[in-house]
């Protein structure tokens, strides 16, 4: 499978030859394009880069040849080992390094590895800064450190600890009313290395009956790692056999979460950052912030909470960007993305776990009783493969100037805001594709909204 660039990092498929796949030489010319970009934009003198890996069954061979190719251009490595996304980031900011590599494919299948890219504050890197690195790595523009000035290497196993440690100090997170509640949960880790923080999590939080399902951080993902309710049905059984009070599950690099009801009942990943904000939004003030795809239902919690809600365009640096802008006090993404800025700026599992459960202890209410609380909105994405040379600007400018009567917004393709729901279309930036998600009030609504979009866009590409 073809090598997938783009300016947050690359990812691929394993294996393959010199053009296709994420093969040896591809790892190693990114890794030396990213390092080539910290030694030119860091004022540091000695360039220290973070790195850590989620448990796929690459990963060791991916982070030697990072390591390697680091090293070679005289940059020192501390290596967080089997980690998760946001401890790396977090990582980044605590020892103060010039920047981080993630090696893992989020929720791809475990065929798939890549590198994510982190700027000094432990942030995905800019459009601006991937485009350069983009252009560091076509030109193969390094310069190689000479013997006496290779970098160095360390390990430090200690991160994850620390991640917790810090998610127990944050004021908002009741460690008391959740120990009181004696909470018996259910995980599944798909096999990687939430099976290594979200149990120590837990149990630090006074949790004690825990069913671990998944939880060996070996690679050997048992079923589709993306944390969707197809993907989730084992966890739902366990939850109801065991009388749990919640399902938890994570991606493979623990940066999104999903929640399953005692009932069994999917909570639904668009409502993990819903009710995580729910009870941000009644404690502190402060906006809140999603992207353009993301649910409705964040902006109700939100004006129920006399708060303002703001739309970012799609992609974590989007609603970051965003979030700094608005001073907001919660963000995140619909994909069960939760960032919490008093912790830092990035979407992590574990803090939307110990936010949850707090929210959880103090309401007093069953988990299903307490996703029953917010509106029920339903989404729908589907998507237009039109043939090349299609102008697809122009069709969306047309589509803007049809519905001009309506709330729009332009800052990422073409949103729609209507009474009852709303319609997003995104273009693909690698195919002639246009992405269509909608939302309304029911499913078949949402389904009905979207393809009378798209039986207009399809009429004027035949006119």
């Amino acid at each position: 499978m073809p090598l997938i660039t783009s300016i947050s990092g690359i990812r691929g498929t394993i294996g393959g030859n010199g053009a296709d796949g994420l093969t040896p030489v591809a790892i190693a010319r990114f890794a030396s394009a990213f390092g080539t970009w910290v030694l030119k934009n860091s004022k540091s003198k000695k360039k220290r880069v973070v790195i850590g890996r989620d448990a796929r069954i690459s990963g060791e061979m991916v982070r030697g040849i990072v390591v390697s190719s680091l090293n070679a251009l005289g940059i020192d490595v501390i290596d967080l080992g089997l980690s998760t996304t946001p401890t790396v980031e977090m990582a980044v900011t605590d020892l103060k390094a010039d920047g981080g590599i993630i090696i893992t494919a989020s929720h791809n299948p475990k065929e798939w590895n890549a590198l994510k890219l982190l700027n000094r504050n432990g942030e995905f890197i800019s459009e601006k800064d991937g485009t350069e690195v983009l252009q560091i790595a076509k030109q193969e523009s390094f310069s190689f450190a000479p013997v006496h000035h290779l970098g160095s290497y360390k390990r430090d196993n200690s991160f994850i600890q620390k991640h917790i440690k810090k998610i127990l100090a944050l004021p908002l997170v009741d460690v008391k009313a959740i120990r009181w509640k004696k909470f018996k949960a259910v995980i599944d880790c798909v096999n990687s290395t939430g099976g290594i923080a979200v149990p120590l999590l837990l149990q630090s939080l006074g949790i004690k009956q825990i069913t671990k399902l998944y939880s060996i951080p070996d690679g050997n993902f048992p079923h589709n790692p993306e944390p969707l309710p197809e993907n989730l049905k084992v966890l739902a059984k366990e939850v109801r056999k065991r009388k749990a009070d919640i399902g938890i599950a994570v991606d493979p690099d623990v940066d999104r979460l999903a929640l399953v009801c005692e009932d069994g009942s999917m909570f639904g990943e668009e409502y993990t950052l819903v009710a995580v904000a729910d009870y941000v939004l009644g404690k502190e003030k402060g906006a809140a912030v999603s992207n353009l795809s993301s649910t409705r239902a964040l902006r109700d919690v939100a004006e129920k909470h006399g708060q303002k809600y703001f739309a970012s365009a799609v992609g974590e640096v989007n609603v970051v960007r965003m979030m700094k802008e608005k001073k907001a006090v919660i963000g995140g993404e619909g994909n069960g993305g939760v960032i919490y800025p008093k912790l830092h700026y990035g979407r992590d599992a574990l803090v939307g776990i110990a936010l949850f459960l707090s929210h959880l202890a103090i309401s007093g209410k069953k988990s299903s009783e307490l996703r029953k609380t917010y509106p029920d909105y339903f989404m729908s994405k589907k998507k237009i493969a039109l043939t090349d040379g299609i102008d697809i600007d122009k069709i969306l400018r047309a589509m803007r100037e049809r519905y001009s009567k309506f709330e729009i917004n332009t800052s990422d393709g073409l949103r729609i805001d209507f009474s009852d729901g709303w319609i997003h279309l995104r273009k693909s930036n690698t195919e002639p594709i246009v992405r269509v998600y909608s939302e309304s009030s029911s499913k078949k609504n949402a389904d009905e909204l979207a393809e009378k979009i798209i039986s207009e866009i399809i009429s004027m590409v035949n006119i």
